[in-house]
Formats: structure tokens, C-alpha cells, sequence
């Protein structure tokens, strides 16, 4: 389960004349996918006790890590988590903008437009991980396995989850036969076996190496400029 040590922390160390600390808590979803957008959370907290969802028994289930909770317990916590935090925001960068400018990039436009969607700018930003893609003007504190020990963007990873995957499910009913809807767009055997067949969809990244294990389709693969953004062509 998440706390709030890292927030106390920052809360400890930055405010000022007694001051409300306004902390956000972000995280990303769909950054190794082959299709669909990335997406990035952003939420704010009021530091009060999370909720929580009845377990087995007499257990609780806290939040945390979306990718550490079932699917059944991320649907019933997205569904809780807007009416108790202070705020959140959801950012995306699409498929082409990612093949446009590099992930790298494409994750900084998500990540802005959800910051910037905030009901009130944040005084600090905690991301998920060692890298600060975000830098000027934010103030960030990055941290390792954030989304297991801060319960702000435990929140922020629920919510992205959950908003991308019901994307991707909306996307199943118009692109059958990719396994969107069980996949994410992440390369399972059904997407890679689709793939070979019938080709990339409108809403799969087009300068990704996956492309160039794919004889019939490797002549639509897309070679960005290299200074037209930061990050990598391809990851998988």
C-alpha cells in the first residue's frame, strides 16, 4: 500500500508561510505499447487517508501500482478516486505524434497537458522513475518505483491505466482481430499474428523497429527527423 512519505518530505521541506503545498503525482501508461497513445495522469492530493476497497475476509486492498492490482480493483478505485482527490488531469500524445517526435518528447506534451489541465498549478511535481522528462519550469522530485510508495501517484496510475485501456477496448470493436481489448496494443501473440496478416491500423506508432519484422508492411514504416524531438524510434 502507498503512503505519503515522499509527499510529507516535499511538504516538509517547501512550504512556505504555512502555506498549502500543492503536490502532484504523475504517471504514464502505453509507453512501450506498438499502438495507440500514450497517456499520462496527473493528480493532486489533500494528504487525507486513500481509500480503500474490502478484500478478502476481513482485508483491505490499499492503493497502489496499477500494474499490482487486479483489473476489477482498478475499475471500482477509478471510480472512487475523482470525487476524493483535490484534482486530477488526463494528457495524451497520439501515435503520430510520438512517431513525429520521439517518445521522449510525446511523454513531456502528455505529461504538460495534464499538469496544465490542473484545477490549480502544482508547486512540485513527484514523476515515476529516475528521469525527469518534464524539466523547466516544473520543480520535480523523481522517484523510483513512485507509484508503489507515493499514494499520489499511486492515483495518477490508476487513472491512466484504466482511461488507456478503455481506449484501447473502444478501439477493439473497430479494429477486431488485434486484441486491443486484451492487449492494450502491447505486442501479444494475437496483435504480432494480426500484424503479419492484415498490416498496422491508423493508430499504430509507424516509425517503431517492430515494422522491420514485417516484410509485406516494412515499406510503411516512418523514418523521423531527428530534430524535430528528443527520444527513441523505436522501443519494444
Amino acid at each position: 500500500m502507498a503512503g505519503y512519505a515522499i509527499e510529507e518530505e516535499l511538504k516538509a521541506a517547501l512550504a512556505e508561510d504555512g502555506r498549502p503545498l500543492s503536490i502532484a503525482g504523475v504517471d504514464e501508461v502505453g509507453r512501450g505499447a506498438w499502438a495507440g497513445p500514450v497517456v499520462v495522469c496527473a493528480a493532486v492530493t489533500d494528504l487525507s487517508p486513500p481509500p480503500v476497497l474490502p478484500g478478502r475476509g476481513k482485508r483491505t486492498v490499499g492503493l497502489t501500482d496499477s500494474k499490482l492490482l487486479t483489473e476489477a480493483h482498478r475499475a471500482s478505485f477509478a471510480e472512487i478516486l475523482p470525487g476524493w482527490l483535490s484534482g486530477h488531469a488526463i494528457g495524451a500524445s497520439s501515435p503520430s505524434e510520438i512517431d513525429e517526435v520521439g517518445m521522449t518528447e510525446a511523454l513531456r506534451r502528455a505529461a504538460v497537458r495534464a499538469l496544465e489541465a490542473l484545477p490549480v498549478p502544482p508547486d512540485v511535481v513527484i514523476l515515476d522513475g529516475k528521469h525527469d522528462f518534464l524539466r523547466r519550469p516544473w520543480k520535480v522530485r523523481c522517484e523510483i518505483k513512485a507509484d508503489q510508495r507515493s499514494v499520489t501517484v499511486a492515483a495518477a496510475s490508476v487513472l491512466a491505466k484504466v482511461h488507456r485501456d478503455r481506449l484501447m477496448a473502444d478501439l477493439d470493436t473497430e479494429f477486431p482481430g488485434y486484441g486491443f481489448a486484451d492487449s492494450a496494443g502491447y505486442p501479444s501473440p494475437v496483435h504480432q499474428q494480426a500484424l503479419k496478416e492484415s498490416g498496422p491500423t491508423p493508430h499504430h506508432r509507424m516509425s517503431w523497429s517492430y515494422l522491420d519484422d514485417l516484410p509485406r508492411w516494412r515499406h510503411l514504416k516512418r523514418h523521423r527527423d531527428p530534430l524535430a524531438g528528443e527520444g527513441q524510434l523505436s522501443l519494444i
